[in-house]
Order: C-alpha cells, then sequence, then structure tokens
C-alpha cells in the first residue's frame, strides 16, 4: 500500500465530511489522533468542539440558529481507563459503554449501523487507540446506498510503525446524495513533531468553506502525558 500525503488528499477533496486519523509520530514516541468535522448545511456548520472531562463534544455555537441537534450533537472523543474512542457520531457512547463490560469494539459496533440520514445514509467511521499505541478503525455503511444492508468493516493496527498513520473520511466524493467512503483507510504519512503543527497542516489543508472543527493530540506512549490542541472556525 502506497504511504499518502494526508495535506495533499484533503486539499484535492472538497468535502471529505468528518474524518479520523489515528497512528504515530515520526519520532516513534507518541500515538496521534486527529479528527474533524465539516459542513455544507448552516446546522452543520453552526457548531464548535467543546472540552469535556474526559474528551470533546460538539456543541452548537449559536444556540438560535440550531435546528436539528440528532446526528450533529456528540462526544466524538471519550477516554475509557487506557484507551481512546473517538467516532463520528453517538456510537461513541456506545463503544465506551461496551468497554466498561468488558466487549470488545467491533462487539459494540455490531449493534449499530449507518446513519439514517436518507438518501446520504452517512457511514459511522470509529476508531480505539490504546494505551500502548495500537489501534483500530472501523466503518458501517450502506449497500452503495441501499439501506436495507448494512456492511461492517474493522482494521486493526498492532505495532504501527513510526511516522505512519491510517485515515478514514465519511464521503468518497462531494456528490449528491454523498457516496460513501470506499476501500481501506488511507496510510498516511505522519511527519509533524507535535499536535501544534500537525493541526496547523490539516486546518490548512481543509476546504476553507466546509471546514468546521479539528481535534488533535499527540500522547507519549512512556508518560501518557498528552497534548491537545483544539480548532473551530467559530472561535
Amino acid at each position: 500500500m502506497n504511504t499518502l500525503n494526508l495535506c495533499e488528499l484533503l486539499q484535492s477533496h472538497p468535502y471529505p465530511g468528518r474524518g479520523i486519523l489515528l497512528g504515530k509520530s515520526a519520532d516513534g514516541r507518541h500515538s496521534v489522533i486527529a479528527y474533524f468535522i465539516m459542513g455544507r448545511s448552516e446546522n452543520s456548520r453552526n457548531r464548535i468542539f467543546e472540552v469535556t472531562e474526559d474528551g470533546i463534544r460538539t456543541k452548537a455555537f449559536d444556540e438560535s440558529k440550531m435546528t436539528d441537534p440528532s446526528l450533529i450533537i456528540y462526544h466524538p472523543v471519550r477516554v475509557v481507563g487506557d484507551d481512546t474512542v473517538v467516532t463520528n457520531g453517538d456510537q461513541t457512547d456506545t463503544v465506551r459503554g461496551g468497554l466498561l463490560e468488558g466487549k470488545v469494539f467491533a462487539q459494540s459496533l455490531r449493534t449499530r449501523e449507518f446513519e439514517p440520514d436518507g438518501p446520504n445514509y452517512t457511514p459511522r467511521i470509529s476508531g480505539l487507540l490504546h494505551k500502548d499505541g495500537s489501534y483500530a478503525l472501523s466503518i458501517l455503511k450502506s449497500a452503495d446506498g441501499d439501506p436495507s444492508s448494512c456492511r461492517r468493516y474493522f482494521f486493526g493496527y498492532e505495532h504501527p510503525l513510526a511516522g505512519q498513520g491510517h485515515f478514514i473520511h465519511t464521503y468518497q466524493e462531494n456528490r449528491d446524495p454523498l457516496p460513501s467512503f470506499e476501500g481501506e483507510p488511507r496510510q498516511v504519512a505522519i511527519t509533524a513533531p507535535d499536535a501544534q503543527t500537525l493541526a496547523r497542516e490539516l486546518w490548512e489543508s481543509l476546504n476553507e468553506d466546509n471546514k468546521v472543527s479539528l481535534f488533535v493530540r499527540y500522547t507519549d506512549l512512556e508518560s501518557g502525558k498528552s497534548d491537545t490542541v483544539i480548532l473551530n472556525k467559530h472561535q
């Protein structure tokens, strides 16, 4: 599999939707998480990331303009013990609850499917990062836009390589209706030395009209200390 330049990939795609990056820093010392949201409608764009006790949540920037909170207000990132869950919807809480009950990542996600937002049927993308830096990604999507069938894909990455990550997003192309992501998560290079640098690079690569919020975290694999950056278009 070719290792891609994530910034170039984002620059070439005006609306990848929501995206998850998991991987390891180039120095091999840090696990890396990035999650971003984008929007084409006023309702989707009217959001910010807000820090919570165990991660982040989406929140309306202007409450008076929020028309429908379903599917766009949720906790994208939650820490559960030594694990970090990151998803594009309320399945974050499904995975968190499963972990607390002793279930594995895939078990919890088998109780969920793509979002009920026809005709797009937005896929649910999810990631789980372990303390040792290993991680898993998943996508639950409709059968080429047919909601009568759900297709579930799970990808595991043990002993990740320094300077490498895997990126998955919701929409393959910017069309109407929006087609779901296809294939395996993209293998991408992680060259940024710290969270601030990666956040700046990704933010500048996202489409100016459609980008909404970005979360980046570097965690020292030895000490467990984290450095987190959050960028919101509405500051």
